[in-house]
C-alpha cells in the first residue's frame, strides 16, 4: 500500500496527498473547466468536497495508486500526479500527470514526474515506471524525455479521444538506468551575415507547403508528391519528435532584413556515440540562387562541430541536382563517391564535412 501521508519535496513543488481543505482551490479549478485533475475528478462544484473526502482516495485503498496534487512554494495547487495500475507482484506501475493551464510550460510536470518516479524506486521500492503519451502530444513527449524516460514503442490508434483515435507513445524507466536524460540538441537561433535559423514552428507549414511542392523539389527529393500544408504540418511535427528522441533537429531560415522564410535545413540520422550526422535543406523558390542554403547549413555545421563535439557531417545529393551539388561544395564538404540506388533506385553523390574543413 502506499503511505497515506506522502509528502515529496522537489526544488520547486511539493507532491502531497488531495486534502479537504483543498475545497476552495479545487472549487475555482472545476469552476473555470481547467482540464487536469486526476481521472474522475467532479465535473460540478457541488460534487468537490465528497470527492475530496472519498473519490480521490480510493485509488490508494485499492492499493493500485495514488493521485497527489502538486502544490507550490505558495502551496497552491498548480497540478496533479499519479501513479496508477500498479503490480506490486512485479514492481511495476504508470505514471500520469496534469499541470493548470496558467502554469505550463515552467517545467512543473518534468520536475514532478522525475520527484515521484525517484520517491517510487528509492522508497516503494518498484523497479519499473511507464509512461504513455499521445504521439501528437509534444509536450508530454518532451516531458518523458527529460524526465529520463526511454522511448519504447507506438501503438496505433491506441487511445480513443473526443477528437477521434490517436497513436500512443510507451515510454519505460528503470530503477537501473540513469536519472539523466539522454542527449538531445537544443532549440538554438543561429545568426549568419544574412540569415537567422530558428526552430520551425506551425506558422512555417504554408511556406514548407509551397516548396516542397514545387516541381524542382518534386523532382530532385523524395519528399511526397503533392506536397501539401498537412504534409508540411506532420513534418514539422516529426521533426520535434526526432528531436525529443535525440535522433535530429530542424531549423527554418529566414532573411535578417526582411523576415521572409527562406530554407528547411535539418539535421538527420545522429549517432552520438561516434558524433556523425547528415543534413539536408529545401530552399523555397523565391529564395533560390542567393547562396542561402551553403550559408546555413555551414552555420549549423560549425554550431555542431563546436558546440556538440560532432566529427562528420554527411550530405547527399542525387547526381542530377547540379545546384544541391553546389551547395554542398560552396559549404566547404568534401565528395566521396557514389552511393548506388539509395533513394528510390537513383545514385547519390556523397560528400562529407569534418571540423578541419572549416577552418
Amino acid at each position: 500500500m502506499f503511505d497515506p501521508d506522502v509528502r515529496i519535496s522537489t526544488a520547486r513543488l511539493t507532491l502531497r496527498p488531495f486534502r479537504p481543505e483543498d475545497a476552495p482551490r479545487i472549487r475555482k479549478i472545476v469552476a473555470s473547466g481547467a482540464r487536469f485533475l486526476p481521472p474522475g475528478a467532479p465535473v460540478k462544484t457541488g460534487g468537490v468536497d465528497h470527492w475530496l473526502r472519498h473519490g480521490v482516495h480510493e485509488l490508494r485503498r485499492s492499493g493500485q495508486g495514488i493521485h497527489l496534487a502538486m502544490t507550490d512554494a505558495e502551496g497552491l495547487i498548480v497540478g496533479a500526479i499519479s501513479l496508477f495500475k500498479t503490480s506490486w507482484s512485479t514492481g511495476t506501475t504508470e505514471v500520469g500527470y496534469g499541470v493548470h493551464p496558467l502554469y505550463r510550460g515552467r517545467g512543473f510536470a518534468t520536475e514532478a514526474v522525475r520527484g515521484l518516479t525517484k520517491w517510487a524506486f528509492e522508497t516503494v521500492g518498484l523497479r519499473r515506471i511507464e509512461l504513455t503519451a499521445n504521439l501528437d502530444n509534444l509536450a508530454s513527449l518532451a516531458v518523458a524525455r527529460k524526465a529520463g524516460f526511454t522511448w519504447e514503442g507506438v501503438i496505433r490508434d491506441g487511445v480513443l479521444d473526443d477528437d477521434g483515435t490517436h497513436d500512443l507513445v510507451v515510454f519505460g524507466l528503470l530503477r537501473t538506468d540513469s536519472p539523466a536524460p539522454g542527449p538531445m540538441l537544443p532549440k538554438d537561433d543561429l545568426l549568419t551575415p544574412r540569415l537567422r535559423l530558428r526552430p520551425q514552428e506551425p506558422r512555417d507549414a504554408p511556406y514548407l507547403a509551397a516548396t516542397g511542392a514545387d516541381p524542382v523539389t518534386q523532382e530532385f527529393t523524395g519528399v511526397p508528391r503533392g506536397y501539401t500544408e498537412e504534409h508540411a504540418r506532420a513534418y514539422i511535427a516529426h521533426a520535434e519528435r526526432q528531436r525529443i528522441r535525440g535522433l535530429g533537429i530542424a531549423w527554418t531560415a529566414e532573411e535578417l532584413t526582411t523576415g521572409r522564410y527562406a530554407v528547411n535545413v535539418d539535421l538527420r540520422d545522429l549517432d552520438w556515440h561516434n558524433r556523425t550526422a547528415e543534413v539536408g535543406y529545401m530552399t523555397a523558390p523565391w529564395a533560390r540562387g542567393n547562396g542561402y542554403a551553403a550559408e546555413a547549413v555551414r552555420a549549423i555545421a560549425r554550431w555542431l562541430f563546436d558546440r556538440h563535439g560532432f566529427a562528420r557531417l554527411q550530405l547527399r545529393a542525387a547526381t542530377v541536382n547540379t545546384a544541391s551539388q553546389r551547395v554542398a561544395e560552396k559549404a566547404g564538404f568534401v565528395r566521396e563517391g557514389i552511393a548506388r540506388s539509395s533513394l528510390a533506385g537513383e545514385d547519390l553523390i556523397v560528400y562529407s564535412l569534418i571540423p578541419s574543413d572549416l577552418a
